[in-house]
């Protein structure tokens, strides 16, 4: 509801003072842009998070997860807009039996996440490769890092652990909620290591039947 009650006042006082000044308006529109597509990403995901609970049949196929690495680095550096160095680590050339767009959104959930708590300046990897025979994509950063008693809660719905945070870089609460499902779809797990201040690694575990050599 937040950003509709910030665009309703800002329209109601645009409305009471119709000749407000120039810059003060300016201002409020920004805002106003500002809370419109942050309640647009929060429908968005809204909607992604409810045909993924639908149970709807996911269609496979064969996903070249090496090609989506250059796409999400490619995404990741437009995100940041140079705050970070971003750099691909070990790409096997791997592919993927599974749903491509699920897991772009996934994948693309946990770069995003990186970069907004990463801190100007810092470093993110993206890494796809086999551990112990089990393709692993993983995103690992130097971040503000997660106190070990938020991890089991992560990918609850709208669970925060820095809500004044999240909110200031446009999160909505739901990007784990998602990448939970789309895990759950793909037999996949989610494992998370943490250091408070010295930053975090999201790695997803797939089956081993689910490579493609």
């Amino acid at each position: 509801r937040t950003p509709l009650t910030v665009v309703g006042g800002f329209i109601e006082t645009m409305l009471d003072m119709p000749d407000i000044d120039p810059t003060t308006r300016e201002q409020h529109l920004q805002l106003m842009h500002e809370q419109t597509g942050r309640m647009q990403r929060l429908v968005e995901d809204l909607l992604a998070l409810s045909r993924l609970e639908n149970g709807q049949q996911m269609k496979e196929d064969e996903v070249n997860i090496p090609n989506m690495m250059q796409i999400l680095r490619t995404e990741a550096e437009g995100l940041s807009q140079g705050r970070h160095t971003i750099s691909l680590e070990g790409v096997a050339p791997l592919r993927l039996i599974g749903n491509h767009d699920e897991l772009h959104s996934a994948f693309g959930n946990l770069v995003s996440n990186a970069i907004r708590y990463t801190p100007q300046g810092g470093a993110i990897r993206l890494i796809w490769e086999e551990r112990n025979g089990q393709p692993v994509f993983a995103v690992r950063d130097t971040g503000i890092g997660v106190a070990p008693e938020h991890i089991p809660r992560l990918t609850e719905r709208f669970y925060r652990v820095d809500r004044g945070r999240s909110r200031s870089t446009g999160g909505t609460g739901l990007g784990l909620a998602i990448v939970k499902h789309v895990l759950q779809r793909h037999q996949a797990r989610l494992e998370v290591q943490s250091r408070l201040g010295e930053g975090s690694e999201f790695a997803v575990f797939f089956p081993a039947e689910r490579a493609l050599h």
